[in-house]
């Protein structure tokens, strides 16, 4: 009985240091944008001291992430997921400031130690893949890596059929270290976010009959300041009333519970917030704890740990919603040009802000096979048609090596309030070898966005807090159509050589070394036989198909009588 207690007494020891070496957290933000889209955030928190991360004690960090950092040496990791287009003027600013963003397709950078410890030095490794199809496949490692799986709390709400139908949807995993200011105390920190805008008409239609159906004439919004309305015509509005939806309808099923909501001290944490104005009603269930906050339009849900969560959101008039706040920069880039040798880039770079300049740093990762000529680096406001230099505080430029890096351009720009800066350049195409062109070239070879970084000394007079991190905002990818060769000419060419070459050799070979001898010149062979039992084959065919056999066989009757 003693050693019992004594090794149940260890084991709850041993369970409250893992609990008290690091928490986790949870949170689900859903903001609806203009009608009919609603933005849901999701942010998962865990945590782990340094210590117990470099003994491989892995409770809230996943054992499967932490062995990989380690054994890379990697000291910080960012991973992002991303697919579809932000509507930036209908949406306003991203979620997060842009910081959980990355460009479409797959984006990775990470902080890498030096492989031998004389070299102190961290490495910054980047990479983007603008061609990968994010799918079911990254979303179920992604859920793999938390605490509850996707089997409890607002992990449960995560569906493929709904993530990967949203508007625009991103995943990111963030992985850092952390240490106080003292530098005494020192935690690993890994932090998951999802984010989907989901159009709210699309979503709450069912998965056995997802054709949508016309809706009703009483449920239309018509426009009745247009001089051709009639009783029996409708013209639809531009503003569309807030539809009415829940969670199970939005996400396909309710809110399974809480995962580990309690914290060290036992408080329980909201994990749903809801930004809704507060003339707009909502149903929760009798077990969920709500509070709302007079000063902002956010409400905060406190659910069950073991209940199931759902919620009903009132319909909402059209002029009742609120206006979304306007990010603080418009960007975006194209190919110039034509033709297979030569092209340029252009950037436009819009400043909405009505007093301040804007300042921020505008990065670009060329392609080897893009070969741009700094000299042609012009920078203009969109009202005037000289070039500016001053628009542009500091350049810094690396060019790139054939076939080993790309080319790697960054700027410091400042924009002017109320206008449009256009920055423009040319570029050469470089012919790739025959072995290097992907499958598909004709479709062209895809280039990463920009990556724009926007200073946070500018963002004082956008309502934002004054110790805010710097936002971020990255331009749409690009296709750059190379030269391409005629792929079937190599085989076409191959076959008619073998072909040509086939016939020469047989031909010639065939007259050099074949003789053309008698049949009763080979010794070895007597040839009489042969003659006589092919005759003799011949013979019996012929009185078979022509009846001689038979003819011969009356005559003799006749004979005989």
């Amino acid at each position: 009985m003693l050693p019992f207690l004594f090794t149940l007494s260890l084991c709850c020891l041993f369970n409250a240091l893992i609990q008290a070496d690091g928490h986790y957290r949870e949170r689900l933000d859903l903001t609806p944008l203009t009608p009919p889209s609603l933005l849901a955030s999701f942010q998962f928190w865990g945590n782990s001291s340094l210590k117990s991360y470099e003994q491989q004690h892995f409770r809230y960090i996943p054992r499967s992430l932490g062995q990989s950092l380690q054994h890379s040496r990697t000291e910080e990791l960012h991973l992002r997921f991303s697919s579809g287009r932000w509507d930036d003027e209908g949406w306003g600013a991203k979620p997060h400031q842009g910081r959980k963003e990355g460009g479409t397709g797959v984006e990775i950078w990470a902080w890498v130690k030096a492989e031998s410890e004389a070299d102190s030095s961290l490495y910054l490794l980047h990479g983007m893949l603008p061609r990968e199809v994010v799918c079911t496949e990254n979303l179920t490692p992604f859920l793999k890596l938390l605490p509850c799986k996707g089997n409890a709390g607002i992990a449960s709400l995560l569906d493929g059929h709904k993530l990967f139908d949203a508007s625009w949807q991103s995943m990111a995993i963030d992985v850092k270290s952390v240490c106080s200011k003292d530098e005494d105390l020192c935690s690993i920190e890994m932090e998951q976010t999802v984010d989907m805008v989901l159009d709210i008409e699309r979503s709450k239609r069912p998965r056995h009959d997802p054709i949508p159906r016309p809706a009703h004439k009483e449920s239309l919004l018509c426009d009745e300041t247009k001089p051709y309305g009639t009783d029996d015509a409708c013209f639809p509005s531009e503003e569309r009333r807030g539809q009415s939806w829940t969670l199970a309808e939005i996400f396909g099923q309710p809110m399974q519970g809480s995962c580990l909501a309690e914290d060290q001290s036992g408080r329980v944490h909201e994990s749903l917030y809801l930004h809704v104005p507060p003339e707009r009603e909502t149903i929760k269930p009798e077990h969920a704890v709500e509070s709302k906050s007079e000063s902002t339009s956010v409400r905060t849900y406190t659910p069950n740990a073991t209940e199931p969560f759902d919620m009903v959101l009132s319909h909402l008039g059209p002029q009742t919603f609120n206006s979304h706040e306007l990010p603080a920069l418009f960007a975006s880039r194209s190919i110039t040009g034509h033709g297979q040798e030569r092209g340029g880039i252009q950037t436009l770079l819009t400043n909405p802000s009505l007093t301040t300049t804007i300042e921020f740093v505008y990065f670009e990762n060329l392609p080897w096979f893009m070969k741009p000529y700094l000299h042609t680096l012009r920078s203009r406001l969109s009202a005037s048609s000289t070039s500016d230099p001053e628009l542009i505080k500091d350049t810094i430029y690396r060019p790139a090596l054939d076939r080993v890096r790309g080319t790697q351009l960054e700027l410091a720009i400042s924009v002017p309030a109320n206008s449009t800066m256009i920055l423009t350049y040319d570029f050469d195409k470089a012919i790739l070898r025959y072995t290097e062109y992907p499958p598909d070239a004709n479709r062209g070879f895809d280039v990463g966005p920009a990556v724009i970084k926007i200073l946070p000394t500018t963002s004082g007079s956008r309502d934002q807090q004054p110790q805010q991190q710097p936002s971020y905002i990255r331009t749409t990818s690009l296709l750059l159509p190379l030269p391409t060769p005629d792929f079937s000419m190599p085989y076409n060419v191959i076959i008619l050589t073998s072909t040509v070459m086939a016939l020469a050799f047989g031909s010639i070979f065939n007259l050099l070394v074949r003789r053309f001898v008698g049949a009763d010149e080979v010794e070895g062979w007597d040839f009489s036989y042969a003659r006589v039992r092919i005759g003799g084959w011949v013979l019996t065919l012929r009185d078979k198909y022509l009846g001689i056999g038979f003819g011969i066989g009356i005559e003799k009757e006749k004979k005989e009588q």
